[in-house]
């Protein structure tokens, strides 16, 4: 295959030819709303149900009419030339309980979700996990509730359900049968510029009667007014139903903008998305949105309205569709050149070839003009070549006392996509869940990591993986990785570790620019295996393969330490459909 590539993709305002397929095209929208909503004061939490009937649609419905018991993959499958045929041979690492210069809390949970708002809440897995921190606060947001901690655990407010905190409806009324808004993907990022806490999500519009979806799907931007998250905070929304159908780059629409990743710089906030059609089959790639973070701020304040949001849909990459381009957060400094740069990172395995051995920077320059009424950004791509990596299988775990399933279920990996990105030191960091081939002979789930370096050449981007290497453990399994890194470069990734040894557990290993510790260090011991309802056959899980993740979460503070949290399964009250937990952890780098 090739090693590496470049493409313009266009400018906002114009369209740039990009393939017979597809057509880069740009957008200008307006964000809608404005409504003031707060995080309910800190309360205990409800005791959990333990004997519930899951019905489709019932005031007693435990399962959502619209939940994904499998996650909908974002590829559209396009054959590469020569690509690797062999998964990548990975020594073990140890494993330790010691944790030496870190600190943690059990975070949110299934029983903090499903109890939230007078128990007006459907079952969910898995978690989706949103950190951020600053200004004395940490804020944990998951599927489908957030709360606020000072670090050193102390609750100060919520747990809120997420429809409440936006001012939904519930998203189920278990008096009266009522359907609220579908919501999911939360994330969040403290922004130390404009002294705001900003959070997004996935909102599905659904019918109050039956739960039937619309169409309507938004993307909701929540803007804290202070400094203090426990405060006001103002709802936005993005439009992302993208029409009918017959919009350009937008066929099988209304869509839903799945997976909604977060990113910030100098000047702007950027949300990319994976566009499938609400009621169809088709996949219509990333769509990226930039807006100007200092006119969304003013706004919340009710100090002027929001700023364009510049909308880029119909991406090539390589020889298929781009899909899930992670734009990257940023610690100790910004990419300034080019006037004003946001950089994003993504994997290229689409299938049906598992394997891969190339990832794209992206780059969308002119960020200083997102404050304009008429912004003026450019995107572009580079495909680079990197260490092997390709999807992975289910995930082993170690077997133990099971409540609901009566088989041990498999935790799902999802795919080799790119997780979260954070620019540091001049250098882009991330990683991808991969298939492994561990030291006894074993096929797992071991992580590929990268730490890509920007290049420049009369205005063209370009691009080289600086450092790359692996996570495993020898018969074991390391999966959803997330990225920490300090202004000096020094990284901390967590990830969920599990396998025929271990029950599902928090865990982290620290690296830099010039090497990685050998040891991986277990913070939050798991009490027992993962025993979800989406493991369920009866629930309709296919292979007993339980939903996990999707995604785990790590920020660097501004004192430099590097905070994570990731799913696990604590010990202590359960629900009937769910025993998962999260584990929030202070780590110095």
């Amino acid at each position: 295959m090739a090693a590496s590539g470049a493409l313009v993709l266009g400018m906002a305002g114009t369209a740039a030819a990009a393939s017979p397929a597809l057509s880069t095209s740009s957008r200008e929208l307006s964000l809608t709303g404005g409504l003031t909503t707060h995080i309910t004061a800190a309360a205990p939490t409800l005791k959990a149900p333990n004997s519930v009937t899951p019905q489709s649609q019932a005031a007693s419905s435990e399962i959502s009419p619209n939940d994904d018991v499998t996650e909908r993959t974002p590829k559209v499958a396009a054959t590469p030339v020569n690509p690797p045929t062999t998964p990548p041979a990975v020594s073990g690492m140890k494993v330790s309980y010691g944790s030496s210069g870190a600190t943690g809390f059990n975070g949110l949970s299934h029983v903090d979700s499903r109890t939230a708002s007078g128990g007006n809440q459907f079952s969910l897995e898995p978690p989706d996990q949103g950190l951020c921190v600053g200004n004395g606060y940490v804020m944990e947001t998951i599927n489908d509730v957030l709360a606020v901690y000072r670090p050193n655990g102390t609750l100060v407010a919520g747990p809120t359900a997420l429809n409440a905190f936006l001012g939904y409806a519930p998203s189920i009324n278990r008096t009266t049968g009522a359907f609220g808004q579908f919501v999911t993907d939360p994330r969040c990022y403290w922004d130390a510029d404009t002294q705001r806490f900003y959070h997004t999500d996935l909102t599905l519009e659904q019918d109050p009667v039956t739960g039937a979806l619309t169409g309507n799907t938004h993307v909701d931007i929540a803007v804290s007014q202070t400094s203090d998250p426990t405060g006001a905070w103002t709802v936005f929304h993005l439009d992302t139903t993208n029409g009918d159908g017959t919009l350009a780059n937008h066929p099988g629409c209304p869509c839903l903008g799945d997976q909604p990743l977060l990113g910030f710089d100098a000047t702007g906030l950027y949300i990319t998305t994976n566009e499938f059609s609400v009621a169809g089959p088709e996949f219509n790639g990333a769509q990226v949105y930039a807006t100007s973070k200092w006119k969304l701020a003013a706004a919340a304040d009710n100090l002027g309205a929001p700023g364009v949001v510049v909308s880029f849909s119909g991406l090539p990459l390589a020889e298929g569709i781009a899909y899930s381009v992670q734009p990257a957060d940023s610690v100790g400094g910004y990419a300034t050149g080019h006037n004003g740069t946001e950089y994003f990172l993504s994997a290229l395995q689409f299938g049906p070839a598992p394997l891969d051995n190339r990832i794209a920077i992206w780059s969308l320059t002119g960020t200083n003009s997102l404050s304009r009424l008429h912004p003026n950004v450019n995107l572009q791509s580079f495909v680079m070549s990197s260490e092997t990596y390709g999807q992975p299988n289910p995930a082993v775990q170690r077997n133990g006392l099971l409540t609901l399933n009566t088989t041990l279920t498999l935790l799902n990996s999802n795919d080799d996509r790119m997780n979260q990105v954070v620019y540091a030191d001049g250098l882009l960091w991330s990683g991808v869940n991969t298939i492994v081939t561990t030291k006894d002979g074993s096929t797992r789930v071991g992580i590929a990591y990268f730490a890509v370096n920007p290049d420049w050449h009369n205005g063209s981007l370009s691009g080289h993986v600086q450092r790359q290497g692996y996570v495993a453990v020898n018969g074991d399994n390391v999966l959803f990785p997330a990225i920490g890194v300090d202004a000096s470069g020094n990284g901390v990734m967590t990830f969920t570790l599990v396998g025929p040894d271990y029950y599902p557990s928090a865990a982290y290993i620290r690296l830099d620019e010039h090497s990685t510790d050998n040891t991986i260090h277990v913070i939050g011991d798991g009490a027992g295996p993962a025993d979800g309802f989406t493991g369920d056959p009866a629930q309709g899980a296919p292979d007993n393969v339980e939903r996990w993740g999707d995604y785990s979460a790590a920020v660097t503070d501004a004192s430099g330490h590097v905070w994570v949290a990731t799913e696990y399964i604590p010990g202590g009250p359960r629900t009937a459909l769910a025993n998962w937990g999260t584990f929030v952890a202070r780590v110095s780098p």
